[in-house]
Parts: C-alpha cells; sequence; structure tokens
C-alpha cells in the first residue's frame, strides 16, 4: 500500500533535514505535509524552490492530519541518530492515532515500550529503517559478477553522494542504460524501497552486507549498478563506513563528490582534501584490492552563483582532467554521458599460487 506521509522536521526543515529534502525530492510515495511550526503557513516550494513541491508546512500533527497521511516520517538524521526528547508527544500522538511511524533513526523506536505500547493500542506500526538482518562475511562472489558496478565517494559527509546517485542513475536510464539505484543508507532505502543500512551493520560484516546488496542489484538484471555512498576516507568518526563500501562493493569505477566551499569536515576540524588528493587516496587503497579509477566529479554549488559554479567546475576539469558538473544545478547529462565509456567491469588482484 502507498503510503501519505507527514514529515516531522520541527526547527529543522528549512536547514538540515536531509531525510525530508531527499524524500520530497525522490521518494516514490507523497509527501502531503510538513511538520515544522518555524516555516508554518508556508509551502515547501516556498522554503527550498529546488525541491519543486507544494506540500504545506503545518505547525503540528493536528494540522498535517487535515490532508490524510497514513505515515509519519522522521525527517532528520542527526549526528549519532538519537531522538529529540521534544518529538515523543508527537510520535504517540501519530501512533495513537493509527499512523504508521518510519523512522531512519539509530534509535529503534519499536524497541521503545512506550511507543510500542502505543502502536499496539492504535493499530499501528513502526518501520525503523536502520534495523538490520543478519549480514554474511565478505565472500569474493561479487568478484565474478558481469556488471559494471560504480560507487559514489566524496569529501564529506551530506554533500549530495546520494542525490548525484540517484541523478546519474536517472541520466542513465534516460540514454537507453538499465541502472539500478544500491541503497546504503536510511533515505536511499525509503525512497528506492529496499537496501540496508550499513552504518548499523558490525565492522566485520559491513563488507559483507554491501556485497549482498550488490549482488541483488545483479539479481534485478541492471546494466549498471550504482551504489550510494556514505561517510568520507579522511571523516574522524565515519571513515570506516567508507572503506567497508568500496571493498565490499568491488567497484569497477567511482564518482567523486564534492562541496567545494567545505574547508573541514563538518562538525570537526580536519580538513577536506582537495580534489587530487581525493582521487590518489581512494585509488591507492582500492589499487592493493580491485583496482578502480575515478571517473568523474560531481559538485555541490550550492550557496555559488551560477558563474562562479562554472569557475569551479572548470577550475576541477582542469586540476584532474577528468569531466565534472554539478548535476542537479546543470543537469547530470553531459556527465553521465562522459562517465559511462570509463564504467567497464575490471578484476580483482589474483596472487599466483605456485604449482
Amino acid at each position: 500500500m502507498t503510503r501519505r506521509y507527514a514529515i516531522l522536521a520541527p526547527g529543522h526543515f528549512a536547514t538540515d533535514a536531509k531525510t525530508a529534502h531527499g524524500v520530497i525530492a525522490y521518494g516514490r510515495e507523497p509527501v502531503v505535509a510538513v511538520i515544522d511550526p518555524d516555516c508554518a503557513g508556508r509551502r515547501v516550494g516556498d522554503v527550498l524552490p529546488h525541491l519543486a513541491s507544494q506540500a504545506p508546512i503545518v505547525a503540528d500533527l493536528g494540522a498535517a492530519r487535515a490532508f490524510a497521511p497514513t505515515a509519519l516520517l522522521i525527517g532528520t538524521a542527526p549526528k549519532g541518530g538519537a531522538l529529540p526528547a521534544s518529538w515523543r508527544a508527537t510520535i504517540l500522538e501519530a501512533l495513537a492515532a493509527g499512523l504508521e511511524v518510519v523512522s531512519g533513526l539509530h534509535d529503534m523506536l519499536g524497541d521503545d515500550p512506550e511507543f510500542a505500547a502505543a502502536a499496539r493500542t492504535g493499530g499501528s506500526s513502526i518501520w525503523d529503517v536502520r534495523r538490520t538482518p543478519a549480514a554474511p562475511i565478505f565472500s569474493g562472489e561479487v568478484y565474478d559478477l558481469a556488471t559494471p558496478t560504480v560507487l559514489l565517494v566524496g569529501n564529506d559527509c551530506a554533500v549530495g553522494k546520494m542525490t548525484a546517485a540517484l541523478e546519474i542513475v536517472r541520466a542513465a536510464r534516460a540514454r537507453g542504460v538499465d541502472a539500478d539505484f544500491v541503497p546504503t543508507g536510511q533515505t536511499g532505502i525509503m525512497i528506492a524501497g529496499w537496501g540496508l543500512s550499513i552504518d548499523r551493520v558490525v565492522a566485520d560484516f559491513a563488507p559483507g552486507a554491501t556485497e549482498s546488496l550488490v549482488l541483488e542489484s545483479a539479481r534485478r538484471g541492471s546494466e549498471l549498478i550504482v551504489v550510494e555512498g556514505q561517510g568520507a576516507i579522511n571523516h574522524p568518526a565515519y571513515a570506516t563506513v567508507t572503506l567497508a563500501l568500496m571493498y565490499g562493493s568491488a567497484p569497477d569505477a567511482l564518482v567523486l563528490v564534492c562541496a567545494p566551499r567545505r574547508s573541514a569536515i563538518e562538525g570537526y576540524s580536519t580538513p577536506t582534501l582537495g580534489y587530487r588528493e581525493l582521487i590518489d587516496v581512494h585509488e591507492a587503497l582500492l589499487a592493493t584490492v580491485k583496482p578502480a579509477p575515478v571517473v568523474g566529479i560531481a559538485l555541490n554549488t550550492r550557496g555559488l552563483s551560477d558563474d562562479l559554479a562554472r569557475a569551479e567546475i572548470a577550475r576541477a576539469i582542469a586540476q584532474t582532467q577528468l569531466p565534472a558538473d554539478d548535476v542537479v544545478r546543470f543537469g547530470a547529462e553531459r556527465l553521465t554521458a562522459a562517465m559511462l565509456p570509463a564504467i567497464v567491469r575490471r578484476p580483482p588482484l589474483r596472487a599466483s599460487v605456485p604449482a
């Protein structure tokens, strides 16, 4: 059954509610209202024109229910994934009203006794998107696939890796290539309706979980597998999930996603890396297992004028000799067309065994 979402993002919708933004922009199920008292009385497109949505923004769940939602979606993904205590009352109200609650937080709402009791009483349910099944150890089966795989990597978290992956998939399909988006995080799962949140998997099993997603995509018969990236390779907290995706997906090519205005990893003093440094470190890490080149750069030029955005794209091209573009601002067609010929199957390293 298709959900009709009311999205809960009080105080955050206009700024950092990236789960809300992703579901509105790319989700297959309609968003009928957003709950944020700070923006109440306006529409989504008034606050964030690039989302091109006319869904109303309201002050509370009572007002949102006038638009007949069937589910309440937690619209933010805060650091650490904890539920803000002030949101509990709205979630309890939704469950009592029979609305499904959909959450991508690390806090498992279904394990909360009060929420579980409210769901039973209200005849509703809770979908904890980050709840993961048992994952296997990496097997190497992914090395034998015939379908080329591309992984998105970036210069920080929340720079648009998921968005770039979805735009590349869309552009590839427009060119007649049956591309498949592989979700590895909570928002991607909500959009695609399948996948696994890699950051919830025990470290030893994260590459195997990633491999299982790529194998599932190949079983779907796709011609190109596009894996959503997570974290950043020099992120002090989240580099491990990036590395698990790099080894577990066994990519044939990488697409670098960068927010050029960031000089430091968000929330830390660690410097972000330049284009050439990022290319070198990612390619060097994969060179010892399954070599894969960076074949293009997707830039997030939000906050720059069109002229400055074009200048930054030209700088990236000049520094790397790779195709580059902002796939949201200027479309993904040119970048995708330039990259596709370079996304070909590449073998892993194989040790020679003495006779």
